[in-house]
């Protein structure tokens, strides 16, 4: 299995579709499509006193459904495989995943994958959804799913989120093949559950690549002890970095919303860098965020508090050549798909307009060093 980069598609206004045209060239192993009500920043500091991309964007949350966009791509597109990364398990229900799953992979001749995720406070919390034990609600969405996906036949299933009375989903594959399903796992639990029933891989967090070797050998010995043949199973990675020349990289990381990047990370893997979160020792990261309550108070706190030498410790940040190597150390560890989210971007507009570049020098890097 050869190493590709994938292509990401933003599914806030202003929406970029018309670059899918691009993505569909042949370079890109996938295009993935994000799913959320909100984004990883706070309310509090999207503000022109902060950050001119306020200017340019009233809100980061101007989400659009990631499913309906998947579905317009893959009318758009001929050739790319289109991914969700991911949907969460909480938001919809498994028998509209199973069938709007089936609807994409029709529209783009067999070319969708079902990205799942366990989901997030700021996703469910707000919205009224139940987020309690939310993993336990994956395993069984994915079992539902493939309960109707599979099934001759009506359906009858009594579990402990999801009950169904002679369902069925007569819809037959495109071209007889199931949509292959993804996950976003990190956890021993959902690692497992990856294993078992999964074709591909995100790491929620996986910081180094000695730490994404170990959670891929979880996922493979899961599989192998449940009898699956993994070697079609495709491990990925999407990859927070800062790219630029030393002097840019320095005054990106004075940027409040640059510095926000350690708010999705949690305590427990801040402190394996010998760092303390500034949010506290039980902060879990995205688990733990809501961008409507951390206040501007809050806020400059964090950022004031906040040693923008951690995201340097942690993160590919760096030049092109220097970010290339560092990802090259991931894809020695097994991935085999990978996204360079360039957050150098957060830093204002005048690196936001450089970034698209920036990304493919990198992925030309590390073309080079897999041909070496």
């Amino acid at each position: 299995m050869k190493v590709q980069p994938a292509a990401f598609l933003r599914t806030t206004l202003p929406l970029g579709i018309d670059m899918v045209g691009e993505y569909d060239s042949g370079r890109y192993h996938s295009i993935w499509l994000p799913d959320h009500m909100v984004s990883f920043w706070p309310d509090s500091i999207w503000t022109p006193e902060f950050t001119d991309l306020a200017k340019a964007s009233p809100s980061p949350h101007r989400h659009l459904d990631g499913m309906a966009v998947s579905a317009a791509a893959a009318v758009l597109t001929k050739n790319t495989p289109l991914a969700t990364t991911v949907i969460d398990t909480v938001r919809r229900h498994p028998s509209l995943l199973a069938q709007s799953a089936l609807t994409i992979s029709h529209l783009s001749k067999g070319r969708f994958i079902l990205g799942l995720g366990s989901g997030e406070l700021e996703n469910t919390v707000p919205y009224g959804f139940d987020f309690k034990k939310p993993v336990s609600r994956f395993e069984e969405a994915i079992k539902v799913i493939k309960l109707l996906w599979h099934s001759d036949g009506p359906v009858d299933f009594e579990g402990q989120f999801y009950k169904l009375e002679h369902a069925r989903m007569d819809t037959e594959f495109y071209d007889g093949k199931a949509p292959p399903i993804w996950t976003g796992a990190a956890g021993p639990r959902m690692l497992g559950i990856t294993g078992r029933e999964a074709d591909g891989w995100w790491p929620a967090g996986a910081w180094t690549p000695e730490d994404y070797a170990a959670k891929l050998k979880v996922i493979l010995d899961s599989g192998d002890a449940a009898g699956r043949d993994m070697s079609h199973f495709t491990p990925a990675l999407t990859q927070i970095c800062l790219i630029g020349e030393p002097d840019e990289v320095d005054e990106m990381l004075q940027a409040p919303m640059v510095k926000s990047i350690i708010l999705m990370i949690t305590a427990k893997d801040l402190a394996q860098f010998g760092y303390e979160h500034p949010m506290g020792p039980d902060w879990r990261g995205i688990m733990d965020f809501d961008p409507v309550k951390l206040s501007r108070e809050a806020m400059l706190k964090f950022c004031d508090e906040m040693n923008p030498q951690a995201i340097r410790d942690i993160l590919p940040v760096g030049t092109p050549k220097e970010v290339a190597l560092k990802i090259k150390g991931f894809t020695d560890a097994g991935a085999r798909v990978y996204k360079l989210m360039e957050y150098g971007a957060m830093g204002g507009m005048k690196f936001s307009a450089t970034s698209a570049a920036k990304v493919r020098e990198t992925e030309d890097e590390i073309q080079k060093l897999l041909e070496a």
